[in-house]
Parts: structure tokens; sequence; C-alpha cells
């Protein structure tokens, strides 16, 4: 005859750490679709993100880890909905769990957390900032300790195991007036964040051949049309200085931009005079005027070398400035931008622009929260799982702030990593 289960000296359900985690998870919006009735026998999707939810607080890197894991502890089996009288699932379904679903239903969850610290006040919305964080592809290539017989950062040639991944560059500051470049295969994570809350609003993830300024806008769209955002104020680095960002946040969402000035798109008119309408060039000669020209929808009235214009005067062998267009060049060329400039409406090194500018390191720290969360740390490979990883390490932060905020400790909404086992009683 089969012997009886004997009872349970201490239940699952009566042990501390589960219900710690039982408290987070009660703020974890539902998975918004029902499991399909063909093929295998379904596992609870709800189970399966607040494993991952769980392997991200936990800083697990691998799908094997924390299999074992949830193998090892029944208490965290029963608090993220699996039996914990049976085994997990095995790697294959947290795998396929990332790997073959979409990224909608993600994406819901994440944007029902923000919707509900929208509501309860902890988002506002006013002050946002924009950037973008590496995350690395698993692949050999980025392991500078393997020896390979091909190119390593061939841009052309794409990595075997993530054929998705495209070469990227991060810069490292080790020191003040040190600048270190390093190349890498694989993606980029843009996020426009709340300033003041320093939480994560929308959020993109595109390959590394993606521009930053492609996916400005659409960053900025976004969580104004679904949650209906006003913003006073957007910040962002020198890498988004550009007009049709700046326009958009001027004209179309009626805010203030803080972006400084980019080097590269700042032309050199040094020696050269405004004076009304005329143009004194660096040898202290008026320039002709030369007629008007638009490029990219911006007109300019162009001004000439006096010395080319209208025809070469034979009896000048040298600018009397030595500048050297003369003899590479038909002379210098002035260009007067007569078109608005939005440029013209930000106010550069004013001690408004230095105090709204000061708060974009609330992206920084965003970022370095996402990283403690094996962000830049996947263990999948291709562009869908890739979005699934990131958007469960952005989930993992707003149910974090969300059940800090709910369960009375609003101060430690950015405690990631030590809510739940050093604050939650």
């Amino acid at each position: 005859m089969p012997t009886s289960r004997q009872p349970e000296l201490i239940k699952p359900e009566h042990l501390v750490p589960r219900l710690r985690w039982e408290q987070l998870f009660a703020f974890l919006p539902p998975w918004p679709e029902e499991a399909s009735g063909r093929g295998r026998r379904p596992v609870s999707r709800d189970a399966l993100l607040r494993a991952c939810i769980y392997q991200r607080l936990g800083r697990r890197r691998f799908l094997t880890d924390l299999r074992d894991h949830l193998a090892e502890s029944p208490p965290m089996m029963a608090a993220v909905g699996f039996n914990p009288y049976q085994g997990p699932p095995p790697v294959e379904r947290f795998s396929s769990f990332l790997d073959n679903t979409a990224s909608e239903p993600f994406r819901v969850v994440f944007m029902m957390l923000v919707r509900d610290l929208l509501d309860a006040g902890v988002i506002t919305g006013t002050h946002v900032g924009f950037d973008s964080c590496a995350v690395p592809s698993w692949v050999r290539e980025n392991n500078l300790k393997v020896g390979l017989r091909h190119s390593r950062f061939d841009k052309k040639v794409p990595p075997r195991a993530d054929p998705d991944a495209r070469l990227g560059v991060r810069i490292h500051y080790p020191s003040p007036g040190r600048r270190q470049v390093d190349y890498f295969w694989g993606y980029r994570h843009h996020a426009l964040v709340d300033l003041q809350t320093e939480l994560p609003v929308w959020t993109f993830t595109e390959p590394c051949n993606v521009d930053e300024q492609v996916l400005a806008i659409p960053l900025l769209e976004a969580p104004a049309v679904s949650f209906g955002l006003h913003y006073q104020s957007v910040c962002g680095d020198a890498e988004y200085d550009a007009e049709r960002i700046l326009r958009y946040i001027q004209e179309h969402l009626k805010a203030k931009a803080y972006v400084p000035r980019n080097p590269k798109y700042i032309p050199n008119q040094e020696g050269f005079v405004r004076k009304k309408d005329r143009v004194i060039c660096p040898a202290d000669l008026e320039m002709p005027r030369h007629g008007k020209m638009t490029v990219k929808g911006i007109t300019y009235i162009q001004y000439r070398c006096p010395f080319y214009y209208p025809k070469r005067r034979p009896d000048v062998l040298m600018c009397p400035a030595s500048h050297p267009k003369f003899s590479k060049q038909q002379g210098c060329n002035y260009l007067w931008r007569i078109t608005d400039n939005p440029r013209d409406r930000i106010p550069y090194g004013t001690r408004e622009f230095k105090l709204h500018y000061k708060r974009r390191t609330a992206v920084e720290r965003v970022f370095s929260r996402l990283r403690a969360l094996t962000l830049q740390e996947p263990s999948v490979r291709g562009l869908q799982s890739i979005r699934n990883h990131c958007l469960i390490t952005d989930i993992a932060m707003l149910l974090v702030a969300l059940a800090a905020y709910r369960l009375g400790y609003e101060d430690k909404i950015g405690y990631v990593r030590t809510l739940v086992p050093h604050v939650l009683d």
C-alpha cells in the first residue's frame, strides 16, 4: 500500500521569504493574454513572469541557475506561482517564454505599472530626460579572451550566434581628460525617464545601428499619447542636438528643451562680423552678397570673398588676412541663416540651463539600477529575446517602486535589490 504523505511541520505559506515576495508580486498586473489550448500543457504565464522578475532582482543571469534555485526552494516556488510539491518547469520553458513570446504583452504590463504610478502621483512626467545604454550580446566576439580567425569587429560580418546584433561603440572616461573607446556587438536600450522620481516612463530596445536621434521623437510621443503626459522640460545630452528634435519639443510639445550644443553642428564663423545686413570678413573687407540658397529646408543668404566675386582680381595674389581658403578654394563663403533656429530659444550658459541640465544625471542613475538587475548581462540572443529581457528588467524596477510606495516606503522606491530582503517585514 502506498504510504500517506507526512504533514508538514512548517508549511511553505508560513515561511518569511515567501511572504515577503508575495507582498511584492501582489502589485504585479496579470498577464494580458490567455494561454492557447493547443500544444503542450500550458504553464502559467503569470508564474513565468514572476520567476523572471525574481531572477532579475536576485541577480541570477542564467536560466539554469534560476531553475536550480527554485528546485531547492519550495517556498519561492509557491511565491512565484508554481506548485511547491512538483519540480519547476524545465529550462526550455523559460527559454521559450523569452524567445517565442511577442513583446506586446510585456509592454502592456509595463504600461499598467506606469499607469498605476501616475495615478498614485509618484510619476508626474513634467520633467523628463532621455538617453541610451549599451546591451552587449552574449557572443564570443565580445569576449576578448577568445581567439578568432576572422576579424572580431567587422561590421559587415555579424556574429553567427546572434545575427540580429550590430556593432556599437561605448565611450568611457576613466580619468579627467582621458577618453577610452570600446567596440561591442549588441543592442542599445533607449529610455525616457521621469527626472523627479528617477523611473522609466517608456523604453525601446533596438540594434546598435539605430541612431539615438531616430528614436528621440517616438520616445517622447508614445507616453504623451498613451498616458496624456504634458512635459514642461526635456533634457538630453549633445547626441540629441538636432533641429527636428528641438523643434518638436518646443513647437509640438510646448516644452523647454535643455540640450547642449553639439560641437560638430556649430559653424566656424571666427573672424566674421555681422553689421545689420552686411558681413565683414577677417581681412576687414565687406563681403558682397551672392544670392540665397536653401538646404534641407533652411534658407541662407550667401556672401562671397570680395576678391573672387564677381570675378577674380588679378592684382591680388594673397588674402590680406592670410586666410587658407583663399588658395584652397575660391575665398571665404559666409552663410547668413534667415530661417528660424530652435537653438536660439535655448538659454545656453545661463543659470536656468545649468540647473535643469544638471537633472539629467537621474537618467544615469536609472541605468545604474537597471545594470544592477542584469540589464547588460543577457543570457539570451536575438532581437526579440533581448527586447523581452530588457522589458522584464524595466518591469522589475517599476514593480519595486510601486510596492514600496503602496506599502509605506515612499523614500525607498529606488531600492531595487534590497527592498524585499531587507526592508519588507
